[in-house]
């Protein structure tokens, strides 16, 4: 019952602020190949090749406003860059975008970016079954997923293709286990968590449901 999906390249970016919450950003194509790793800058704060004055000043803004109304920081871009800088939300927090805002189907990485602009790139794993079992019809996409960071050698990501197809072998195994009355839903979706830790053997970090990002 495997089905693959083309998912584009949509991802969340959330930046860290002085005053501990943070604000989030999306982007369109910023999942590919996770550039977003090396574009992400104090130089080029929503990435693109070039610095740009009206993008600092955006960052700037958005780093030290009081102002919680994302839509008080529309701001008119004078060149295109690949996060939009115009925020979804301000003054969150960070454990809270993973349950609340991150779409595990449709987001397909998650950045976290530093004050200092250290970059962290997350792969995202949705936990629905739909797909690999027949017992399941339906599944949340929003909150209902893993976290995998992404490891790196010579600035590229490391396994990516068999890190995904491993994932989606693993969905099935577990989605045919359901169908076949041996692991509730609930256990099936630890079961999935629990294997993708023993995985990573300290190579990687895995965030589960109600898992803190720290």
């Amino acid at each position: 019952m495997t089905r693959w999906f083309c998912m584009g390249y949509r991802t969340l970016i959330t930046y860290e602020r002085p005053d501990a919450p943070h604000t989030l950003h999306y982007s369109h194509n910023g999942a590919l190949d996770y550039r977003l790793k090396h574009q992400l800058t104090t130089e080029t704060p929503f990435g693109g090749d070039h610095p740009n004055q009206w993008a600092h000043d955006q960052y700037e803004a958005l780093q030290s406003s009081t102002e919680t109304t994302a839509g008080a920081y529309a701001v008119d871009r004078q060149s295109r860059t690949p996060v939009n800088p115009d925020p979804i939300t301000v003054g969150v927090s960070l454990d809270e975008i993973p349950s609340e805002y991150l779409d595990y189907l449709h987001h397909e990485a998650f950045y976290v970016v530093s004050l200092d602009f250290e970059v962290t790139a997350y792969r995202t794993r949705w936990l629905g079954l739909e797909y690999d079992c027949e017992a399941v019809e339906a599944s949340e996409t929003t909150g209902n997923g893993v976290l995998q960071s992404v490891s790196w050698r010579d600035g590229e990501p490391r396994h990516e293709e068999y890190s995904h197809g491993q994932f989606q072998a693993l969905k099935d195994v577990v989605g045919d286990r359901v169908d076949d009355g041996e692991l509730t839903l609930g256990e099936a979706r630890a079961c999935i968590v629990k294997k993708l830790r023993a995985w990573s053997r300290d190579e990687t970090a895995v965030i589960g449901p109600h898992d803190s990002v720290l």
